[in-house]
């Protein structure tokens, strides 16, 4: 496990590293880190995307309860994944806040997308969490604009034209 932070350029995000990561363990700190100061400092909009959020720690109570601090009015979350039969089947105590917190909540699916294509990223206004090698769990964070400007147009790509609704809140039968 390894992160080379650099010290953060700005004051909104000094608890939260610059530079590169690699390891398991760190990635996923990094993903309680990043929710948490979320929380904190009442980051307004969010996006999460992955494959699939196999590696991710979104069903450990910590995680769940800093979204839970976190969701407030006039807040946005953006889910994408090529499906979410890995969130349902690793992180019930997400899939009971989801349900909870499904008005703040956008759960984009990409079924047909090569697993390998879904940038595996965190994005915020303020610092981007970016796995560039999702099978060694190595990538970049940062807070440099040029850094989150080319990550929210990637994202906002696979959100608009790329994906479908997925994963309701409920599922109704008849």
């Amino acid at each position: 496990m390894t992160i080379d932070p650099q010290p953060p350029q700005s004051n909104a995000v000094q608890t939260l590293p610059e530079g590169r990561f690699s390891g398991r363990e760190a990635f996923q700190q990094l993903v309680r880190d990043a929710l948490a100061t979320a929380a904190r400092e009442g980051w307004r909009e969010i996006i999460l995307s992955d494959a699939d959020f196999h590696d991710w720690p979104l069903g450990e109570r910590a995680v769940v309860e800093s979204l839970q601090e976190w969701a407030r009015g006039g807040r946005r979350l953006t889910f994408l994944a090529c499906n979410y039969n890995e969130v349902i089947r690793r992180h019930a105590r997400l899939v009971r806040w989801r349900t909870t917190w499904d008005h703040i909540l956008t759960c984009r699916a990409c079924p047909a997308a090569d697993p390998l294509d879904i940038p595996s990223a965190i994005w915020s206004p303020q610092w981007v969490l970016h796995r560039l090698d999702p099978d060694r769990c190595a990538g970049v964070t940062g807070t440099e604009p040029s850094r989150r400007v080319l990550l929210q147009e990637v994202l906002g790509e696979w959100v608009r034209s790329k994906s479908a609704p997925g994963f309701p809140a409920t599922t109704l039968g008849l």
